[in-house]
């Protein structure tokens, strides 16, 4: 995501502070929601007024990412007693306040992911975001494998370009499992050993995709609804296999490339804001 506006972001710090509304939050509440949202070394309110220094704070950091999950967090079902109702109220209100500078919130498998606004202005787009490798950073165990996975999203965005887009999903495919297998293992070594699956224990190399997935959600890494909708990315890399393709009877196109990266979107958002505050 790009860098917002400075008017932008004074608007942003508004909404979310809510004075006198029914969303409002004290200073306390935005120190939580800074937590929740994974911001890097949260500071204590200060007692100043709230919106100036929620502000200043969002000014304040070229961590892109981190100002892109806040936006996400305020739109997040869990942050409201009433879920849904309440949370997609703020994203509609986010959203006019970012359509200025060509972004939305939408829900995709029921979190909150950032896009760009399509030509059409009304359709959101996905796509491999530019601060990707700023992002999965300190999730990944090394600088080495970043770099692997990094390669791979590159090799996946010459295919689309070129309209190779079944080369393109099985490339989303490929990246978003072996972002999984390095998350998962770094962050349990346990799991070195195997992982759980009934009975028994698979090793590493030979999880599924699947089972990666269930074992992030076991733990608490992803939602539910994350780990449900990344049914059609599993699917959809499978036609590596060319019968799988024709099973399915899907003809790729720039479109299905964007309705795949939603969903692994969403599942980064999920990461960031359940990883412990540590970085490669």
């Amino acid at each position: 995501m790009k860098t917002l506006d400075a008017l932008t972001l004074e608007r942003v710090a508004r909404l979310i502070v809510d004075i006198d509304g029914p969303f409002e939050r004290r200073g306390y509440q935005l120190e939580q929601l800074l937590r929740r949202a994974a911001w890097p070394s949260p500071p204590e309110y200060d007692g100043s007024p709230r919106i100036v220094w929620l502000t200043d704070i969002m000014a304040g950091t070229d961590d892109h990412a981190a100002v892109s999950r806040l936006l996400c967090r305020i739109c997040d079902p869990l942050e409201y007693d009433d879920g849904l109702s309440s949370a997609d109220l703020i994203r509609q209100e986010l959203n006019s306040l970012l359509a200025a500078e060509g972004v939305a919130i939408t829900y995709v498998a029921g979190r909150p992911v950032l896009g760009e606004v399509g030509v059409d202005g009304h359709s959101t787009v996905f796509s491999a975001p530019e601060d990707l490798e700023e992002r999965i950073r300190p999730l990944v165990s090394s600088r080495e494998f970043l770099q692997q996975l990094m390669e791979r999203v590159t090799e996946t965005q010459i295919c689309e370009q070129h309209g190779a887009y079944g080369m393109a999903l099985i490339g989303i495919g490929s990246f978003t499992e072996a972002l999984l297998l390095d998350v998962l293992i770094h962050r349990d070594p346990s799991l070195q050993r195997g992982f759980p699956q009934g009975e028994r224990r698979v090793a590493p190399e030979r999880a599924s995709f699947a089972l990666l997935l269930d074992t992030a959600r076991t733990r608490g890494w992803i939602q539910m609804d994350a780990h449900d909708f990344m049914a059609i990315v599993r699917e959809y890399r499978n036609f590596v296999h060319l019968r799988k393709q024709r099973e399915r009877g899907v003809i790729p196109d720039r479109d299905t490339v964007g309705m795949c990266w939603g969903p692994v979107l969403a599942v980064l958002n999920d990461l960031e804001t359940t990883r412990e505050p540590t970085a490669v």
